[in-house]
């Protein structure tokens, strides 16, 4: 039943109607405060945050080494508490060093080479200063601290932890935090150029029925009454965003896997129990994704450590040694192979995230889009030139141009995946790039991409880097070609004019580098150099320009 006002009585007491809305959204307000669970409070509190952007000065006198994380894990009460012991060297002394922590957390004690040191929280920060100053030189920072960590919203996009059930009913967590970056639970240094070189220690303490996956190698479990200390170790460097672990009622299902070079390389699928019946299949198919990624990139990249799958309650992510994995496994038919692109991908950055990192969050195509771009060579091997080209074909129709790929340096994860053309577009200049230069120049040229130590491990890499390294290769001065389609939102303005009797100029518009082009005029295919004035050709009807698509265009005929 519609409620209505008596106008009379509204026209004696102008206010009444204000006072009683106020009144409503008053009372509304209070319950919607008083039923707010902790999750919303935490969830509103990071929405905010990002990784990246401008290193803070008091930062870039500091050279990550190491991380130890030594963290029980209170699931009923959805909160950690431990230390975290960073190692750095600093570059020159200084009062303060900084590290990048949220507020959720209490700091309840800090030393620096094992001397109690004063320190502050603020704005996501620790503060930790000292009257005498901090000699240049090696640094071993512990800090210890407790709290109730961001509950992921969207998973892993928008990150944080995601405490589950699985469908036994057992306990089941997951971390994801690349777009936050490691702050969102450990004390660090949160940017992608700085990367602890020595690695990382893990120790993680949960209820004995369940089980922790992490990054590197298991070196011990330690189980005293109900509570078991998992302990993981790194040989390599890795991402902050890598630096996490899952926790399930997981069954480790074993294999290995010999790699291009011929070393022997553990596999470790932490899947559920529940789950153990799947295990080798998705096993199987590692091994030959694996196949094919070397044959592109080279060697798998952590052959001292192993080849990690583990389950999770969300979507894939490429963390280091441990890609995650939840597909319900299902698959697609690839040329009469089964297939799955989550995994696939996610797969792809151990080569392209992992291995071969960017520098800065500007140059995050690098990683997304060569990573896509794996999943067309995937389907090259798989389903051949036909398979490949649709993938590309479907690359192509979802750019959306709305802002270019790179923006600049120094800029904020948020700002760069909030555009979506890393991946799709990524991929798609990486298949122009290869029509421009050739199949003879670009695939030995991606693979010294991903395996010359220059660009590999404890280097990063960066847009100039990787137009050097093609221009270098192929012998031409490729800086226009990346300029237009990784910096601006431009495609290729093709023009075919009649200009007599079957006569036709082609010219390009708005870019003024020599470009070659597939034409067909009178039924015959050509690739021609289109250089900046133009060409003419000589055609009974007027010929198609790029049919097969390799570049970004639009084409208008006069």
């Amino acid at each position: 039943m519609k409620k209505t006002y008596n106008q009379q009585t509204m026209k004696k007491s102008p206010n009444y109607l204000l006072k009683s809305i106020l009144f409503i959204s008053l009372l509304l307000n209070a319950i919607a405060v008083k039923s707010q669970s902790r999750d919303d409070i935490n969830n509103r509190d990071i929405l905010y945050l990002t990784s990246g952007g401008k290193v803070n000065p008091l930062q870039a006198i500091m050279d990550i080494r190491h991380y130890t994380i030594e963290l029980e894990v209170d699931i009923a009460n959805q909160s950690i508490a431990g230390f975290t012991e960073v190692t750095l060297n600093l570059s020159q002394k200084t009062d303060t060093i900084l590290l990048d922590l949220i507020h959720l957390y209490k700091v309840t004690n800090i030393k620096v080479n094992g001397k109690n040191t004063v320190f502050k929280q603020s704005n996501d920060k620790i503060f930790i200063t000292s009257t005498e100053g901090f000699e240049s030189g090696h640094k071993v920072i512990k800090v210890e601290y407790n709290g109730i960590p961001p509950v992921a919203i969207r998973p892993p996009w928008d990150g944080g932890f995601t405490w589950k059930k699985d469908i036994a009913g057992n306990d089941w967590i997951s971390i994801n935090i690349q777009g936050e970056g490691g702050k969102m639970y450990f004390p660090c240094k949160d940017h992608p150029s700085d990367e602890p070189n020595e690695g990382v220690d893990m120790k993680i303490t949960i209820p004995s029925n369940l089980v922790v996956a992490g990054p590197g190698l298991l070196m011990k479990v330690t189980t005293k009454k109900n509570k078991s200390t998992y302990y993981w170790k790194t040989n390599y460097t890795i991402s902050n965003y890598c630096i996490l672990f899952n926790i399930g009622k997981y069954k480790v299902a074993k294999d290995t896997y010999t790699t291009i070079s011929g070393n022997t390389v553990p596999i470790e699928y932490y899947v559920l129990e529940v789950d153990t019946a799947q295990a080798k299949k998705v096993i199987e198919l590692k091994k030959r994704d694996t196949k094919i990624l070397e044959k592109y990139f080279g060697e798998y990249p952590w052959v001292k450590e192993k080849i990690g799958i583990a389950e999770v309650p969300n979507s894939g992510m490429e963390h280091q040694t441990m890609i995650t994995f939840d597909n319900k496994f299902k698959y697609r038919n690839v040329g009469g192979q089964e297939y799955s692109d989550n995994l696939f991908h996610e797969y792809a950055h151990e080569w392209w995230a992992n291995k071969v990192t960017n520098k800065d969050w500007a140059h995050m195509w690098i990683q997304e889009g060569i990573a896509t771009y794996a999943e067309a060579l995937a389907m090259l091997e798989l389903g051949g030139e036909l398979a490949y080209n649709t993938m590309i074909d479907g690359h192509r129709r979802g750019v959306k141009n709305r802002k270019a790929m790179v923006l600049g340096d120094e800029v904020t994860e948020e700002e760069v995946y909030s555009g979506g053309d890393i991946y799709g577009k990524g991929s798609f200049f990486m298949h122009s790039l290869r029509y421009l230069v050739g199949d003879e120049v670009f695939f030995p040229t991606l693979k010294k991409l991903a395996t010359d130590p220059k660009y590999t491990y404890d280097n990063f890499v960066t847009t100039q880097d990787v137009e050097n390294l093609f221009s270098t290769a192929s012998g031409k001065d490729l800086k226009p070609f990346f300029d237009f389609y990784l910096r601006t939102t431009s495609v290729i303005d093709v023009n075919v004019k009649e200009i007599g009797f079957q006569k036709y100029q082609i010219k390009l518009n708005n870019y003024f580098m020599p470009l070659p082009f597939d034409i067909i005029s009178d039924g015959k295919l050509e690739k021609i150099i289109i250089p900046a004035e133009g060409i003419v050709v000589k055609s009974n009807y007027a010929p198609q320009v790029d049919p097969k698509g390799f570049y970004l265009k639009k084409i208008t005929i006069e």
